[in-house]
């Protein structure tokens, strides 16, 4: 069993790639966030300082997208807000069936992402634009929920296979 589970480990720089890659892009529109804001900010009362009619529309978007993929990373490290007042006072196998039960859980929430925000983003998103930028799509605007919904599945896939690794391991050593 040990042989298995050393083999699809090889695919773990895969995750930590996405992890990366996710993280990079979130830093990345925390920078833009606070570049258009600050420039928008400053230009209401600096004369030769724009402050575009764009700008409040593209700092939520990219908030938006900052929200949902940072809950995304939050998958990856355990860090999501959960009920662990009563982990001390159960057994440890009904904590781990729990917490495989909540993976359960957000995989299915983030397959729900994938398909209706995609839906959404596809279909009422292409057909409108923004009010200031006629020329972008609100497809940009929905976009952040389903690309969510797919690291949200990479990471809960990572997190059930260490759940299964864990539980066969230890079985395997009480052998």
């Amino acid at each position: 069993m040990a042989a298995v589970f050393e083999k699809i480990d090889k695919i773990k720089p895969v995750y930590d790639w996405v992890y990366q890659l996710v993280m990079v892009l979130c830093k990345l529109l925390l920078i833009v966030d606070i570049g258009i804001t600050c420039m928008s900010v400053v230009g209401r009362y600096v004369p030769f300082i724009p402050d575009p009619a764009w700008s409040e529309e593209v700092v939520l978007t990219c908030m938006s997208y900052m929200a949902v993929l940072s809950a995304a990373l939050a998958i990856r490290r355990g860090a999501h807000i959960r009920m662990t007042a009563l982990d001390g006072y159960l057994p440890k196998g009904v904590v781990k069936a729990l917490d495989i039960l909540s993976d359960v859980c957000v995989l299915v929430l983030a397959v729900i992402m994938i398909t209706v925000g995609w839906q959404y983003a596809s279909g009422i998103g292409a057909k409108g634009s923004y009010v200031s930028m006629p020329g972008v799509s609100r497809f940009w605007m929905y976009f952040p929920v389903p690309l969510a919904g797919v690291a949200m599945v990479v990471f809960e896939l990572e997190a059930l296979y260490n759940h299964l690794k864990d539980i066969l391991m230890k079985q395997e050593g009480n052998h």
